[in-house]
C-alpha cells in the first residue's frame, strides 16, 4: 500500500512556510528519490500531479513534490493561488533556494517525516516543467547531489526579455499584470524579478550553464506547445548535446493534463512521458 506525508519547511532567508509531500511504496530497501518542481502559475497539487506521484512510487521511487514558497499557494490555504502579494514577490534566486531547502531537508534525518531508512539519496533526481524545468537544470548546475534531471517542456531561458519600454514602464510602476486564464486572475510580478535575475546573472544564466552540466539529461517537448515554443528543447540541446530529447507528437504545454483533473489515470501524453522519465533514471 502507497504511504502518502505531507510536511512543511519554512524559508531560512525569507521565514514563510511552504509545503511539500512524498508518496512511495514501502519496501524493505531504500529507494531512489525524485523530486518535482512545478512551473510559473503552478502548485504542487495541479491537475494530475497527484496521479504522477502515485506512478513513480509504484515505479520504485520516492516521489517528492513541492510548491515553491512565493508560488501564491497559502499553507493551509484553498490549495490554489490566493495570495498575490507573495506571488508579485515571487523570483528566481527564492525558489532556487526553496529547492535547495528541500534537499537539504531530505539530507537531514529527522527534518522531514520521510524514513531515512527508505530514501537513497545517492540516487536523487530531479523532474521541472515549464519554468520547474530550467530550475532543475540550474540547481543540477549547482549542486552536485543531483544525480539526473529530466526537463519538461522547459524554458531555455530565465532572461526578462521585455522590450525596453515594456522594462522601462515596469521599472516605473513597480508592477506588471500577467493574466491567469485559469482563473481570471491579475497576478502581480513586481520589478523585483528582474532586479533579482541581473543581481545573480552567474547562478541564474541557464544558456551559459548548460554546458558545463555534468548529469544526465532528459529534454521532453510537446510539438504543439503553446506556451514554450518547440524552439526552446532545441536550444536546451544545443547547449547540451548529450542531453537526450523526446518531442512528443501532438502534445501541448500540459502534455494532455488540466486543472481540476478527474479521471483515475494519467492523460496518455502524461503517462507518455512519465514512463520515460522512469526508464530514464532507472538507467543512470
Amino acid at each position: 500500500m502507497l504511504c502518502t506525508v505531507e510536511f512543511t519547511l519554512t524559508g531560512r532567508a525569507h521565514g514563510r512556510p511552504f509545503a511539500a509531500d512524498a508518496t512511495w511504496l514501502p519496501t524493505n530497501q531504500p529507494q531512489p528519490v525524485v523530486v518535482f518542481v512545478h512551473g510559473f502559475k503552478g502548485f504542487k497539487d495541479w491537475g494530475h500531479f497527484g496521479l504522477l506521484a502515485r506512478f513513480f512510487a509504484e515505479k520504485g521511487f520516492v516521489f517528492v513534490k513541492l510548491n515553491l514558497s512565493h508560488n501564491g499557494v497559502v499553507v493551509g490555504g484553498t490549495g490554489d493561488l490566493e495570495d498575490l502579494e507573495a506571488f508579485g514577490q515571487n523570483n528566481f534566486s527564492l525558489e532556487l533556494d526553496d529547492l535547495g531547502q528541500l534537499l537539504d531537508a531530505l539530507h537531514t534525518p529527522g527534518a522531514t517525516p520521510l524514513p531515512a531508512e527508505a530514501l537513497d539519496l545517492r540516487r536523487l533526481y530531479l523532474i521541472g516543467h515549464s519554468r520547474g524545468g530550467a530550475l532543475v537544470l540550474l540547481k543540477a548546475a549547482e549542486d552536485p547531489r543531483v544525480a539526473a534531471v529530466a526537463a519538461w517542456a522547459a524554458v531555455a531561458d530565465l532572461h526578462p526579455r521585455w522590450p525596453a519600454e515594456v522594462l522601462a514602464q515596469w521599472q516605473r510602476d513597480g508592477v506588471l499584470h500577467v493574466p491567469n486564464l485559469r482563473t481570471g486572475q491579475q497576478l502581480p510580478m513586481y520589478y523585483q524579478i528582474a532586479e533579482d535575475f541581473y543581481a545573480h546573472r552567474a547562478r541564474l544564466d541557464l544558456p551559459a550553464l548548460m554546458p558545463g552540466l555534468r548529469q544526465p539529461v532528459l529534454l521532453i517537448h510537446g510539438d504543439q506547445d503553446e506556451t514554450v515554443p518547440l524552439a526552446a528543447v532545441h536550444q536546451l540541446h544545443a547547449g547540451q548535446p548529450k542531453a537526450e530529447v523526446l518531442v512528443v507528437p501532438g502534445a501541448g504545454h500540459m502534455f494532455g493534463g488540466a486543472h481540476p483533473w478527474a479521471g483515475p489515470e494519467l492523460p496518455a501524453q502524461a503517462q507518455l512521458i512519465a514512463e520515460r522519465t522512469a526508464a530514464f533514471f532507472a538507467s543512470h
